[in-house]
């Protein structure tokens, strides 16, 4: 998953902290990475949950579902994976 949080420390303690902006191309090559690490869910010879199956799906649909890569990278951060 791509977070978009950035923050800076001084001392241990944060002084400054915010949101970095996304391009498409980042975005895409952090989910085709999910995708690729997650593509051992889809084999022939095992039974996929349904939660797994619409993780996936909600990977391959970010860009046209969402108008930036900023609100893609959010709807991502807020989606539960689910597990192995």
């Amino acid at each position: 998953m791509t977070d978009r949080r950035w923050a800076k420390y001084e001392n241990g303690v944060e002084i400054a902290s915010g949101m970095k902006t996304l391009t498409w191309d980042k975005l895409r090559g952090a989910r085709n990475q999910e995708l690729r690490d997650t593509d051992h869910w889809a084999v022939k010879d095992r039974t996929m949950t349904q939660a797994k199956k619409d993780f996936r799906t909600m990977l391959r649909d970010l860009p046209q579902n969402h108008p930036d890569a900023d609100s893609a990278a959010d709807s991502w951060a807020a989606y539960e994976k689910p597990e192995e």
